[in-house]
């Protein structure tokens, strides 16, 4: 469980990457988050259940 005040979001909620990070690992692309979430670089993720997310980057602006 989360020891923040106020806790951090869970693994299946959608702002689950508010988390604050546990470990930072740029050299190798990832982070650990509170929540158990592992968050790569390019905004890929890594659930707790095994569940992977694909990277999200917003679109572009149009011009």
């Amino acid at each position: 469980m989360c020891p923040h005040d106020p806790a951090c979001p869970p693994a299946d909620a959608l702002d689950r990457e508010a988390a604050r990070t546990l470990a930072c690992h740029p050299e190798q692309g990832w982070s650990l988050l509170c929540n158990g979430v592992v968050l790569f670089e390019d905004t890929g993720e890594l659930l707790p259940s095994g569940a992977v997310i694909a990277p999200h980057r917003p679109l572009p602006a149009a011009i």
